[in-house]
């Protein structure tokens, strides 16, 4: 299985995934579509187990990912611990139901 490309070259759509997901980190909560949501909570849950390792590898490894030092500090210090004994689904899906401009399917994407 791959990895939804949400009609945008690449380029763009790694820099959207990027700065959702510090916006993520930063509020632990976004509404986006449907289908970005689900994008996102693969990569989240990818660096919330990086968080649980919380070495120096994991860190520079999230870096990449997760280019704001702030953000990056709360989730290694915050949001790792918090889920230290658990084995994965760190976040959850609500889908709150269509746009009103165009009907896309909305979803709010929060940490468990």
């Amino acid at each position: 299985m791959g990895y939804r490309k949400l009609g945008r070259l690449s380029g763009h759509r790694e820099a959207m995934l990027r700065n959702a997901l510090v916006s993520f980190f930063r509020y632990e909560r976004i509404q986006t579509t449907e289908a970005k949501a689900k994008e996102l909570r693969r990569l989240a849950e990818g660096l919330v187990t990086l968080a649980k390792r919380g070495d120096l590898h994991a860190r520079r490894q999230a870096a990449v990912l997760v280019p704001d030092k702030e953000v990056l500090k709360k989730l290694f210090d915050t949001v790792g611990p918090r889920y230290k004994e658990r084995a994965g689904g760190y976040t959850r899906i609500y889908r709150l139901g269509p746009r009103q401009g165009d009907a896309a399917p909305l979803a709010i994407l929060e940490l468990a």
